[in-house]
């Protein structure tokens, strides 16, 4: 078996949150450790590398991806968002916005994915209802359980939060 070398490596260019970014990349490096590791970009989280709980998602050329199921090379000359790109010069969006004030965040390990993932959905479904939301939840694990605030927010977004009298 030949040895991984320098010689090995493939460049790999991306438009980085609108940015061109290189950098090099072994065959069957993936994504979301070409994004931490070679280009610096720590918001892009690694949680099971099967694709399972979404901590990687990203958009490559605006359509939601699982960064630890696309490899470094595939995303040569495309465009590659991570939540890194989502604040637009220092200003956050509604939605980072919504989840700040719904407290729809704990740990944050799982933040960055369900944002990138929510970011392609609300553009495809601007007003889903509370189960068509839920449902695309479905396709992130959120250690500390905190989908009531995400929910919450995202309906708060989209102009849908009923609030509840405090009793």
């Amino acid at each position: 078996m030949q040895a991984l070398t320098a010689e090995t490596r493939h460049p790999v260019t991306i438009i980085l949150n609108g940015q061109r970014r290189s950098g090099y990349a072994h065959p069957r490096m993936l994504l979301s450790d070409f994004l931490r590791h070679e280009l610096g970009a720590h918001g892009t989280r690694v949680g099971c590398e099967h694709g399972v709980c979404g901590a990687c998602t990203i958009r490559i050329d605006g359509v939601a991806q699982r960064a630890c199921l696309t490899l470094a090379v595939q995303a040569d000359n495309r465009r590659v968002d991570t939540v890194e790109g989502l604040a637009k010069e220092g200003r956050m969006t509604a939605l980072q916005e919504a989840f700040n004030r719904h407290h729809a965040l704990q740990c944050g390990f799982c933040t960055a994915g369900i944002l990138m993932s929510l970011s392609d959905y609300l553009e495809r479904v601007p007003k889903p209802s509370e189960a068509e939301l839920r449902d695309m939840l479905s396709g992130h694990l959120c250690r500390c359980t905190g989908y009531a605030g995400i929910v919450r927010a995202v309906m708060d977004v989209t102009g849908q939060l009923r609030e509840t009298p405090h009793v």
